[in-house]
C-alpha cells in the first residue's frame, strides 16, 4: 500500500479538492483518513489516502472474478512440480524485495508460464497481465528457472515408467 497526503483549505479549496477527486478516481483506494486541522490561521482538511498504484498489482481488477483455483488439480503432476518451483522462486524474490508475491506474478500467470510453455521473453509478454516492466525485471530469472526445472523433470519422467513396472525374470 502506498500513501498520498492532501491538504484542502476549508475556504477556497476547490482546486485542491478537484485534484483529490481526480486522484481518487484514478487509483484503487484502500483507505481514506481525514482530520480537520489548522495551519496558522487557515482551517483545512488533512487527508491521507492509502492506495494501490495502477500496475503495481496484477491489473486483473477489470477481469471477471473467478473462484480460487487449485492448481494441483488443474495441472499435470509434472507441470505442478515445476509450478511449485516457480512459486518458491517468486516467494524468495518477493521477500527479498519486501513486496507481496503477486506483485511479481500471479498464480495464474505462473501456471501459464509452465503450460504455454514460455521459452522467451516475448512468450512472457503474451500472457495476460505480464507487461514490459515485469519482463525486464523478472523475465530472464523465471525463464532460466523454468528451463532448469524442465531439464531436471525430463530425465525423471523418462526413468519413471520403468520403475516398479517390470516383472522379475
Amino acid at each position: 500500500m502506498q500513501l498520498r497526503f492532501f491538504t484542502i483549505p476549508v475556504v477556497g479549496g476547490e482546486a485542491a479538492a478537484d485534484e483529490l477527486n481526480r486522484f481518487l478516481g484514478s487509483q484503487r483506494i484502500l483507505s481514506v483518513d481525514r482530520h480537520l486541522g489548522q495551519d496558522g490561521g487557515t482551517l483545512l482538511w488533512a487527508i491521507c489516502v492509502g492506495y494501490e498504484a495502477a500496475g503495481s498489482a496484477t491489473d486483473t481488477a477489470a477481469a471477471p472474478k473467478r473462484g480460487k483455483v487449485d492448481f494441483r488439480e488443474v495441472l499435470s503432476e509434472a507441470d505442478f512440480a515445476i509450478y511449485a518451483q516457480l512459486r518458491t522462486l517468486r516467494k524468495e524474490l518477493a521477500e527479498r524485495e519486501g513486496v507481496p508475491p503477486y506483485n511479481l506474478f500471479t498464480n495464474e500467470q505462473l501456471a501459464a508460464i509452465v503450460t504455454r510453455p514460455a521459452t522467451s521473453l516475448a512468450d512472457l509478454g503474451e500472457i495476460q497481465g505480464i507487461g514490459a516492466a515485469r519482463i525486464d525485471k523478472y523475465g530472464r530469472t523465471f525463464l532460466d528457472a523454468l528451463a532448469a526445472a524442465r531439464a531436471t523433470a525430463a530425465p525423471a519422467a523418462a526413468a519413471s515408467p520403468g520403475e516398479g513396472g517390470g516383472s522379475a525374470p
